[in-house]
């Protein structure tokens, strides 16, 4: 996890992942973060946060705020993600959120996303599976959000936004046919859906 962070020994390193992007509720929600990289501050267990348990995560979550140099944790609504794509979406919060740091780094390490800006990026397919910065800004991204739909669940139970975070699970597209779309539902993801379980509904009729 550390082979990226160890080409640029002695800089500022910076890693940015999103979280939320195939979700169709629910912001997007992208996090940088500048870790220490000397021995006695690496956190053991670091991981892409697909591949932890929530428990995992929301220790590792605890240790990555209390020690990292700088970190910043940006929401990008449903509703700029309708009005932009969700590529464009995703460029934008990860932006403000390099722009957003207190501590200017040195070199910006990516997943798989190229921004504009003039620090030094390197753009990695899978990179929170191969960057320890990569990989602890997927960390507390995800728990940031996790928690933040778990609040919304609260809001709108209908959906139960609480067990899946907004994802299109069976569940989740079951609840929107039957529902209908609330305020944070994707309107650019969720026409397709609603337009086939109108057709489903009309046939079932037929």
């Amino acid at each position: 996890m550390l082979d990226y962070e160890n080409k640029y020994k002695g800089k500022l390193v910076a890693g940015i992942d999103e979280v939320g992007r195939g979700c169709i509720a629910g912001p997007l929600v992208c996090a940088c973060v500048i870790m220490p990289l000397d021995k006695e501050n690496i956190i053991e267990g670091i991981n892409d946060s697909k591949k932890l348990t929530s428990k995992e995560r929301a220790r590792l979550n605890a240790l990555i705020l209390d020690k990292a140099i700088a970190y910043r944790i940006i929401e990008i609504d449903n509703d700029i993600i309708d009005k932009i794509n969700i590529l464009q979406a995703t460029k934008l919060g990860m932006k403000m959120a390099l722009d957003g740091l207190n501590t200017r780094p040195d070199i910006v390490l990516i997943d798989a996303v190229k921004i504009d800006s003039d620090l030094y990026q390197e753009n990695i397919v899978k990179g929170d599976e191969k960057s320890y910065n990569i990989a602890c800004a997927s960390i507390i991204a995800k728990v940031y959000r996790d928690r933040l739909m778990e609040k919304l669940s609260e809001k709108y139970p209908q959906y139960n936004f609480a067990k899946h975070k907004g994802y299109g699970t069976k569940e989740h597209i079951e609840s929107l046919l039957k529902y209908g779309p609330c305020p944070l539902h994707r309107t650019s993801f969720i026409g397709k859906i609603i337009e086939r379980g109108r057709y489903y509904k009309k046939s079932s009729i037929a």
